[in-house]
């Protein structure tokens, strides 16, 4: 991506300072100390099994599947969700996590028995948005998952695109135990701290909390109107 040029910015923000009537601000606004910070009370103390508990309680009210297992059951977990969801097509990131936790042995697995599988390839272009508006199953990980909500955060990149969780008609999202934080307080310090480590930030930072729900002027509650239908969780011990 070609990088621009800034030309007459100094002129441009004095002429407003001057139009304001004082100075303009040159120095970096510092964080006020706040007397209370009541966002960082909530689920405040909470073991890793407290707010996975916690987690599994929102999922039931906002119609998530979670499903709950350790390492060495991942696979043959893994497995009977895809088969419970319906199988037939997948479309899942390109992420080095699906080979971490013994997924893409799993993938060519389900391959195998007939299931349309494909990985993201960002090399493909708008073929690629096309497979995941046919697939039935859209794959991805969470890189933040928030236990007060019920909330996978997906953080985009190249091979992480937001149609894997967008277009298919249900999302499977894997979920490692030591994603888990309170809520979206820590969930924004933790993206703080990734733009500030890489020197950039998500091209797209995602919210999911559950399937797409809408509802009319009338509130009648339609699912699956902006996404997928049916959402449904794995979480893994990995802790």
């Amino acid at each position: 991506m070609a990088t621009g040029t800034i030309q007459n910015q100094d002129k441009f923000l004095d002429k407003i300072a001057n139009q304001l009537g004082r100075k303009r601000q040159t120095k970096e606004v510092e964080l006020p100390a706040w007397k209370k910070a009541p966002q960082y009370d909530v689920f405040k103390g909470l073991s890793m099994d407290e707010l996975l508990a916690q987690f599994v309680i929102q999922c039931e009210k906002i119609h998530a599947n979670v499903v709950v297992t350790k390492m060495n059951e991942l696979e043959e977990i893994f497995h009977e969700v895809i088969q419970k969801l319906g199988g037939e097509s997948i479309v899942y990131w390109n992420d080095s996590r699906f080979e971490t936790y013994g997924l893409t042995a799993a993938l060519t697995q389900e391959k195998e028995e007939g299931i349309s599988v494909h990985e993201w390839k960002s090399d493909l272009g708008k073929k690629n948005i096309e497979i995941a508006e046919r697939a039935n199953i859209g794959i991805t990980f969470s890189d933040i998952t928030l236990a007060e909500s019920g909330t996978v955060v997906l953080l985009s990149d190249s091979g992480k695109a937001r149609s894997v969780s967008l277009l298919p008609q249900k999302h499977l999202a894997i979920i490692p135990k030591s994603t888990i934080v309170p809520r979206m307080t820590q969930a924004s310090e933790k993206i703080h701290e990734i733009s500030k480590n890489e020197g950039r930030t998500p091209s797209c930072i995602n919210f999911i909390s559950g399937p797409s729900n809408s509802a009319d002027i009338e509130l009648r509650l339609v699912v699956g109107v902006h996404g997928p239908v049916e959402v449904t969780y794995i979480v893994i011990d990995d802790m």
